[in-house]
């Protein structure tokens, strides 16, 4: 039945035969059917047949999926071979297989071709500077195969599949050595053969400026070096080290230019320096003593005004603006000791002065600059000598002398005790007599007076400043104080008690003794025409402190000697030589609490005669 408007299939008048179905048999694969023994091909019509072209395709489909299945199975496997192992296969080191093991394997074969091979990489290398040469052992300079670095960069190596499985490729190990003491090996020689480069210099001879021009060296190139060894290592190649030109960072022009530029205008004349206090003045000597040129981190030639040089050169001028501080001390006003306040001063500021000098130094005309202050405290504040306990006169001690305040001796007597006069000496501290006082020579107002040296009289700078020393010495023995060093004289003089006394040179012999009671001290002074007195203020410990002496023992007499006459000469009438103890009586609440012994031994002072000279 056909739908209105369908075109209708055309008829098919041919008449349909129905024959008999033949079953041929199925030959193999390759070969054509043969009909069965005594019979006759017939033909024959199998209802209803299989196109022909499409089984033969299914076959073809089934074959090609086995022999890719095949070729997948071969390059799988291949691939699994190929790429088994930390290391890829084909790989060597030295000529060691490593491809196809792990790291740990590799490490463990490589390590054991370097063991065979240790006679050969220990042998010492020569290596060649200049006219000069240098024997090296790996050993000295650290040189070895980096083992796990070399397998790192074995196992990072990228073969193709076919190289994996036919080819191999050779990894250069990885070869270290210590470059600074490659260094340290080369340089004796390296720099005989080369030359030291000359860096540029400008300094003051006076205020005249010295140029040191810079000049290029020649030196080891380390670095290229340490690269030839390594590279030459394993082949044994001889090792020439290069030496190359080492050129310093500034030209010749340009230090000429600072030269011209500031370090002459600097010292072409003075610089004022205006302050609050007034003003001063820093003399072209004291300019070329504080600017210095000196090479910065970048190897370059810059000019600064050293602080500490300019303080240093600045020391006459200084006092004209400056203050010291003062500490707070103890005065006797009325038999009663009173605090002194303690007095700020003022430095100036050098450190910010030079750093502002540098500007101004250039320059040939208005050359004046500011400068600022610093405050200094004092070390010992009025709140500090207040708490110290100073209420009362302790002990004190008067020595005697004749010719009047005048005579050089005496002078250098009265000197040292102005000096010493209202020192606060606190609690736990030790004074040293020496030490307080600094050099005592004729910048410090001392004069020429006699001194013993070398068993005799002599002339000397600051002669009598021991029987100041035994004054003091005796003000602190009967104050109960400490005595931690001092030295009796050689010789005894009657005008000091027998071994309680000391004497003193600066700065080899010293006088010190230590504030062993709970208050302070303060030491007054005071003289005259024909003593000094010393006396010590605080809190009374001991109630009194006395002195036993034992007797004069091994008494022995002076000699008779005669000296040529002259300044130096200064006659004695010799006294006799003794040993002797003294002791120190300590006394509180009217009972004695202990005491010390001291004995010295003077020797004889010989009766020294001085003769006219022989005239002939």
């Amino acid at each position: 039945m056909s739908l209105p408007g369908e075109e209708r299939p055309g008829a098919d008048d041919r008449p349909t035969v129905q024959i008999t179905a033949v079953t041929w048999p199925v030959a193999a694969p390759g070969t054509e059917p043969q009909p069965a023994p005594g019979t006759e091909p017939q033909p024959a019509v199998v209802s209803p047949p299989e196109p022909q072209p499409a089984r033969r395709g299914r076959r073809l489909a089934v074959l090609a999926a086995a022999v890719t299945t095949v070729v997948v199975a071969g390059i799988a496997g291949a691939g699994s071979y190929a790429y088994s192992g930390d290391i890829p296969r084909g790989t060597q080191v030295l000529g060691v297989e490593v491809g196809g093991k792990s790291r740990a394997e590799a490490e463990a074969a490589l390590q054991g071709e370097l063991t065979r091979r240790a006679p050969e990489l220990n042998a010492p290398i020569d290596v060649r500077i200049g006219e000069g040469n240098v024997t090296v052992a790996p050993q000295e300079i650290g040189l070895h195969i980096d083992v796990a670095a070399t397998v790192d960069e074995a196992a990072g190596s990228e073969p193709s599949l076919l190289g994996r499985l036919f080819g191999s490729h050779e990894v250069p190990p990885v070869v270290r050595l210590d470059t600074e003491k490659l260094d340290a090996l080369l340089q004796p020689v390296a720099r005989k053969q080369g030359r030291a480069m000359t860096q540029p210099a400008i300094s003051y001879r006076g205020t005249t400026v010295k140029v040191v021009h810079p000049e290029p060296g020649l030196v080891l190139d380390t670095a290229t070096t340490a690269q030839k060894i390594q590279d030459s290592w394993l082949t044994r190649g001889p090792v020439e080290a290069p030496l190359v030109e080492q050129y310093p960072e500034m030209s010749r022009a340009e230090v000429d230019e600072l030269a011209e530029g500031l370090a002459r205008p600097a010292v072409a004349a003075p610089v004022t320096v205006k302050t609050d206090g007034g003003k001063i003045t820093i003399s072209p000597r004291a300019i070329a003593a504080s600017l210095t040129f000196t090479l910065d981190d970048s190897r370059r030639l810059t000019g600064h005004v050293d602080a500490k040089r300019l303080r240093d050169a600045l020391v006459d001028e200084l006092p004209k603006v400056e203050r010291e501080a003062k500490d707070a001390t103890v005065t006797i006003a009325g038999g009663k000791p009173k605090v002194v306040p303690d007095r700020a001063g003022r430095r100036l500021d050098v450190s910010t002065l030079a750093g502002d000098l540098i500007a101004v130094l250039a320059r040939t005309d208005d050359r004046t600059v500011s400068a600022g202050f610093r405050p200094v405290q004092a070390k010992t504040t009025a709140k500090d000598v207040a708490k110290l306990g100073i209420r009362e006169k302790v002990a004190g001690f008067t020595t005697y002398f004749t010719g009047g305040i005048a005579l050089p001796r005496n002078h250098n007597i009265a000197v040292v005790a102005d000096t010493v006069d209202g020192v606060v000496i606190k609690p736990g501290e030790v004074f040293s007599l020496n030490g307080f006082t600094g050099e005592r020579g004729y910048a410090q107002g001392y004069k020429d007076a006699p001194v013993i040296l070398n068993g005799k009289l002599v002339p000397a700078v600051g002669g009598g400043i021991s029987q100041f020393t035994t004054t003091l010495f005796n003000a602190i023995y009967y104050a109960g104080l400490e005595d931690v060093f001092h030295q009796p004289h050689s010789y005894w003089y009657s005008r000091y008690p027998s071994v309680i006394e000391s004497t003193i040179f600066y700065p080899s012999l010293d006088f010190k003794f230590r504030n062993n009671t709970p208050n302070g001290i303060v030491l007054d002074t005071s003289y005259n025409d024909s003593s000094i007195t010393v006396t010590v203020w605080g809190t009374k410990v001991y109630d009194k402190v006395t002195t036993e002496w034992g007797p004069k023992r091994n008494i022995s007499n002076p000699r008779t000697v005669h000296l040529e006459d002259g300044p130096s000469c200064l006659a004695t009438n010799g006294t006799q030589g003794f040993s002797q103890d003294a002791w120190r009586i300590f006394v509180k609440n009217g009972k004695e609490v202990k005491r010390e012994r001291f004995s010295w031994t003077y020797d004889a002072e010989p009766r020294y005669i001085c003769r006219p000279k022989s005239r002939s």
